[in-house]
């Protein structure tokens, strides 16, 4: 290939989304149109998807993943991240003990952070949480009900407010209700102080703050018919019979042996989905390993399939390592970032093609390799070969992360986009023929510090 004159770009003011990015976005919006008329699939693509999002994108589905802040700027994380999902939950970093620590001071950074990442290459973002009861600042439980209820009101306008025009849905209120046979009420400040009004409160405050997001209540262990399901499924029905806003209701899916996927998953999925209201899996995670985590992965993938109006599924996590169920190995990608089982059952269920295992050597896999270049002063170069397995490639992804105060002023022989800090770059390119290669390049600013960058995983697309 020959070298083109470098282009210079602002870290983060990277110029059009990259040609997948953009088909995933086209995709996706399609998929609003096909289910606000009450069409469900999209017909097939030329060839299988061979990545999560594309392949939920054709279905009309999204699949995205918990992310958080601290993490971005790692290049393993962040290409996969960046290749294998479409949209984005903060992990902790909406919560209100991260943003209204204390009383009057909001401090959005760390979200902001997910967010704009997010947007900058091409997912949706939900917002995860406004009203609940754990990670809650001490002092919200020392207010009186009116100041509570003022609180409330504040924290929800100031926090959708800021996120206006950017958040797709909101898990306005989240685990509200007890486990166990009585479906009862959980006890929390909300609730002692503003009784069982404080919900329908919530939603309607929230309506107000942002009238163009979906607003959906979250929880766990109501993924079967039970106690539990039924107390929140009575507050549904009784809020789209009284005209609650209320657009969507979250299923978190937290699976082990002890608890496994239930056999009416689909059943209670779908007679949420009757009452009028978007099901979202949310925060899926199962421990395991081997052929029983995959087919307990790709059965959670079909149920959401078979109902019409479950738009999605957010997997809690990107990689095991950083799970907060670490020790069950519950997620797609091990600590490594190695496709598990898992991943490749999803894929399949999803209609993909199985895709290639991300690392080298396999047929259709590729294999990237750095070394510095010219070196001056205040800056050096970089060059990244890029190699393809023992099969031809129709593209390929992978991510250049340098250090603060560092920065990346120009690249050649390559797509580049940035993260919302500038820190990571994802570069893309086109086609290979078995076993051939191709180099890319890039100047980094050292700004006083001359480490080399880290370079991600090389994934094919």
């Amino acid at each position: 290939m020959v070298k083109r004159t470098p282009v210079l770009r602002a870290p983060g003011t990277a110029g059009p989304a990259p040609r997948s990015r953009t088909r995933r976005a086209l995709v996706l919006g399609a998929s609003a149109v096909l289910a606000l008329t009450g069409v469900t699939g999209l017909s097939s693509p030329a060839s299988a998807a061979s990545s999560l999002d594309e392949a939920a994108a054709a279905k009309g589905r999204y699949f995205g993943t918990a992310v958080a802040a601290n993490r971005l700027s790692e290049g393993d994380y962040v290409s996969t991240l960046n290749n294998e999902f479409n949209s984005a939950t903060a992990e902790n970093e909406m919560k209100w003990d991260a943003i209204q620590g204390s009383r009057g001071s909001f401090n959005f950074a760390a979200g902001d952070r997910v967010v704009n990442h997010a947007r900058n290459q091409g997912m949706q973002v939900r917002g995860h949480t406004l009203v609940w009861h754990s990670q809650l600042p001490g002092w919200v439980g020392n207010l009186g009900a009116g100041e509570l209820r003022s609180e409330m009101r504040n924290h929800i306008n100031r926090v959708m407010g800021h996120y206006r025009g950017k958040i797709a849905a909101w898990d306005v209120v989240n685990e509200a209700f007890q486990d166990g046979s009585s479906g009862a009420r959980r006890n929390s400040p909300f609730q002692s102080k503003l009784g069982n009004g404080y919900i329908e409160e919530a939603f309607r405050m929230a309506r107000e703050a942002d009238p163009n997001t979906k607003l959906c209540y979250n929880d766990y262990n109501t993924d079967g018919i039970n106690a539990k399901s039924n107390a929140v499924y009575a507050m549904v029905r009784d809020f789209k019979a009284r005209g609650v806003p209320i657009d969507c209701v979250g299923f978190q899916s937290h699976f082990n042996s002890a608890s496994p996927v239930p056999g009416d998953y689909q059943a209670n999925l779908q007679r949420f989905a009757d009452l009028g209201v978007e099901v979202q899996i949310t925060e899926l995670d199962i421990e395991g390993s081997g052929s029983s985590q995959a087919t307990s992965y790709a059965n959670v993938v079909k149920a959401c399939l078979a109902v019409s109006r479950c738009t999605g599924i957010t997997v809690w996590g990107v990689t095991d390592k950083y799970s907060w169920r670490s020790g069950g190995t519950p997620l797609l990608f091990d600590g490594n970032y190695n496709k598990k089982p898992a991943y490749h059952s999803v894929l399949s269920a999803l209609g993909g093609s199985g895709g290639d295992d991300g690392g080298g050597g396999g047929g259709g896999a590729c294999t990237v390799s750095y070394s510095k270049a010219e070196e001056w002063g205040d800056r050096f170069n970089g060059r990244v070969t890029v190699r393809a397995g023992s099969s031809a490639i129709s593209g390929w992804r992978t991510t250049v992360t340098v250090t603060s105060p560092q920065k990346i002023s120009a690249t050649w022989n390559g797509t580049p986009s940035w993260d919302g800090s500038g820190n990571v770059m994802t570069m893309r390119g086109g086609q290979l023929a078995a076993g051939a290669s191709t180099t890319f390049g890039f100047t980094v600013m050292t700004n006083g510090n001359t480490s080399p960058p880290s370079i991600g995983t090389c994934t094919t697309s």
